[in-house]
């Protein structure tokens, strides 16, 4: 059982309107903080947009998810999970990037979740583009390489961008290969779907053996059939979740920099962080909420009900494992 500190502010003690917002009503803890020991896991924002190549913006989706969050209750009404109640859970506050110095803000990035990684905390992260995920694995993934289930609409394996440019958000799991962090025998990647530049990605992905499941072999099997592949590709080893929200179909996340048509639904959305039960989550991010093109809060708030997927799965596996 949780320590009480630990738990969210209730709807029924101070409105939701009211109070200084933080991810899901959660403590705010700095590495300062006298209990930042006793976290299991942390929610941790990642203001930054650098690799963005089309419509920027994904850099104020942490300041814009955590105000969706305060809608968050203490109970999945689906599996009747209670995560603040089954581990000690805070908003770990924001990485501090660099606007003006990619290379810096992916140390910086790195150094953060290094602590966190100290410290035996399991990061759960609000973006920010899809290249936060590669500083984020670099220290995730420091001392072995984890599997990975990468919900998106792109592959994100290509190797450069503009003559060159290797970090951009369509280059980081083809960096997170490179570097070791990830086994690609134990990627699976869902939904992906769209017009391409043209095949590198998935002829890198068949060449390293990275599973790739697009969107009509995904609503051909149906999510159940899917997500238990998915379970079996990645077993019982460590394993990231990374979630691009316009894995869901702009009509149902329209608040992105790069959307594609004919994806899933929302329903289908937070079905597929359900079905992620038994797997060892080491950390997860959802990432691509961009403000600037979500003007009714919809996608954002779609945002932050997958993260409570994401942190059910992460506490029911966290008190399990009893780490």
């Amino acid at each position: 059982m949780s320590d009480t500190f630990f738990r969210p502010v209730s709807g029924f003690d101070l409105p939701r309107f009211a109070g200084i917002p933080t991810f899901m009503r959660l403590p705010h803890i700095g590495f300062d903080h006298p209990r930042f020991s006793e976290v299991d896991i942390g929610l941790v924002g990642v203001p930054w947009d650098a690799g963005t190549t089309n419509r920027p913006g994904p850099r104020h989706g942490p300041r814009q998810l955590r105000d969706m969050s305060t809608m968050i209750r203490a109970q999945n009404g689906a599996t009747g999970i209670r995560p603040f109640e089954l581990v000690n859970c805070a908003d770990l506050g924001d990485v501090g990037p660099n606007p003006a110095n990619l290379e810096d803000s992916l140390a910086r990035i790195t150094a953060f979740y290094g602590r966190l990684v100290e410290a035996g905390i399991r990061p759960l992260s609000a973006g920010g583009d899809h290249l936060c995920s590669l500083p984020i694995l670099r220290a995730l993934a420091k001392d072995r390489p984890l599997g990975m289930i990468h919900f998106d609409s792109h592959t994100d394996l290509f190797n450069s961008y503009f003559g060159g440019m290797k970090f951009t958000h369509g280059t980081p799991f083809r960096r997170a290969i490179e570097e070791g962090l990830l086994d690609p025998k134990r990627v699976v990647q869902i939904g992906i779907r769209g017009t391409a530049y043209d095949s590198e990605d998935r002829e890198f992905a068949a060449g390293v053996g990275v599973r790739v499941i697009p969107i009509e072999e995904f609503f051909d099997r149906g999510v159940d059939d899917v997500m238990a592949e998915a379970r079996a590709i990645v077993g019982a080893a460590a394993t990231y979740v990374s979630y691009d929200i316009d894995f869901v179909d702009p009509a149902f996340a329209p608040g992105t920099g790069t959307p594609e048509v004919g994806g899933p639904t929302s329903f289908q959305a937070l079905q597929v962080a359900r079905l992620l039960d038994g797997v060892s989550i080491a950390g997860a991010d959802l990432v691509e909420v961009s403000p600037p093109f979500d003007q009714s809060g919809g996608t954002a708030f779609l945002g932050v009900s997958i993260l409570f997927e994401l942190l059910c799965n992460m506490a029911r596996n966290v008190r399990a494992s009893g780490s």
